[in-house]
């Protein structure tokens, strides 16, 4: 018997069954079809979006890297000599101002002294009088001893050539050399040629205190003067102005007031602390780039001058202080300004170069993810030095491959049905009220 290929049609019972249904609730139908067709529109507009990745690359290429080290530091007080004095009273005169050229000595201001520092000063030009006074006797001391210790040659080299202790041919006679009376001789000239250049240590003795008395003097005294030649600056000084100073009961020291400086010419000097891995790298020298946080449109360049090799320990950290001299000078670098410095301590040309962030390091191992036809393979590389955003490959890539520096997330239409987690009730709820 052959099989019905054909399709029955539902039973009759069935069909007037569903046009029943469908003339009774016609409106309600068309509601929900209305309701269908704004919820898949809503759905595919603001419903989730399925997420696909985005590559971010380079190409590895060849180029320079600059290592450097960034190094935090201060500029150092240099080209600049302090004008101070240890007096006290009141300024009754200024006889320079800033941006005039002064010599050593010159008067910068004078003073009228109240009565401490009247007797200091008194007591200061007392102490340079007798520091004078003293030089004096023991320069005349020192010709006495001089005097003498010509005598006591004379003697001795006239007893040394006679023909009892000098042979004819200038040779000694060593025998006699030995006799008291040739001894005695030898040595009264041998102590007085002792005595004179002992003086002559005290003669410079005296001369250094001499100087200091003076200098005391100076700090002590109603006239300001300019320890040294060059601009004045900072002057902070005014006619009126009263100056006082104390004394440190423990030290007996007069303390100084800074009242100017004296400005030379010359390139600022900054000063920047080493880590000790940094220190290993920085050498007397190197190139650097400098910023001021108080110049913020300037970058300067300079080298190192040096670095203090035995370092400083403080809270148990170890650094090494080193010295950089800016190339160029100028008039608004001012001391103590804070100041960053980038020691630069390798250069390297024409090597091959990707993104630092292209670089993946784990356990001692670099790799670079490379893409290629869409598809992403990790290569393990060799890498060299690197700046702040590239990296050197001695080994691993070639020229013109294209790596992977990061990922960008991006989101296309496509999620899930929004009816999928009715597990089709909707349309099953109608087949059951039917």
């Amino acid at each position: 018997m052959e099989k019905d290929t054909k399709t029955q049609a539902p039973p009759s019972g069935v069909l007037e069954k569903i046009n029943i249904f469908i003339g009774k609730n016609k409106k309600k139908l068309i509601i929900l079809l209305v309701i269908l067709i704004l919820v898949v529109g809503g759905w595919n507009i603001f419903g989730p979006k399925k997420a696909t990745p985005s590559y971010q690359t380079a190409t590895v290429q060849k180029g320079t890297i600059v290592q450097s080290l960034g190094e935090s530091g201060t500029v150092a007080v240099a080209n600049r000599v302090s004008v101070s004095t240890q007096a006290s009273g009141v300024v009754t005169e200024v006889d320079v101002k800033n941006g005039d050229t002064v010599t050593a000595g010159q008067t910068i201001a004078k003073l009228s002294l109240d009565t401490q520092g009247q007797q200091k000063e008194a007591a200061a030009w007392a102490s340079y009088l007798s520091a004078k006074s003293v030089l004096a006797a023991d320069q005349a001391k020192l010709y006495s001893l001089q005097s003498t210790m010509y005598t006591n040659w004379n003697l001795f080299y006239q007893k040394a050539t006679n023909s009892t202790y000098q042979n004819p041919d200038g040779s000694p006679i060593t025998s006699n050399r030995t006799l008291p009376d040739f001894t005695t001789t030898q040595d009264n000239w041998l102590n007085a040629e002792a005595n004179y250049q002992n003086q002559q240590q005290v003669i410079t003795q005296d001369q250094a205190s001499l100087t200091n008395a003076w200098l005391s003097y100076q700090q002590l005294s109603n006239t300001i003067t300019s320890p040294s030649s060059g601009t004045m600056g900072d002057i902070n000084i005014v006619p009126g102005m009263q100056i006082t100073n104390t004394t440190s009961t423990s030290t007996n020291t007069v303390s100084s007031q800074t009242v100017a400086s004296i400005i030379n010419p010359g390139n600022p000097v900054i000063t920047v602390n080493l880590s000790e891995l940094d220190a290993a790298q920085v050498k007397a020298g190197q190139k650097a780039t400098i910023t001021f946080d108080a110049l913020p449109n300037k970058t300067f360049t300079g080298k190192v001058l040096g670095i203090n090799t035995t370092g400083t320990v403080t809270s148990g950290v170890t650094t090494y202080p080193a010295i950089i001299q800016l190339d160029v000078p100028d008039t608004h670098i001012l001391p103590n300004m804070s100041t960053t410095a980038n020691i630069i301590v390798a250069v390297k040309n024409d090597v091959l170069e990707v993104p630092t962030t292209a670089v993946q390091s784990t356990g001692g191992q670099s790799t670079v993810r490379v893409l290629k036809n869409g598809k992403i393979t990790v290569v393990p590389v060799e890498i060299g030095i690197s700046s702040d955003t590239d990296t050197e490959i001695v080994s691993g890539l070639t020229e013109g491959q294209t790596v992977v520096t990061g990922f960008t997330a991006t989101t296309s239409s496509g999620g899930s049905s929004p009816f999928s987690s009715f597990g089709g009730r909707v349309f099953g709820g109608v087949g059951r009220g039917g």
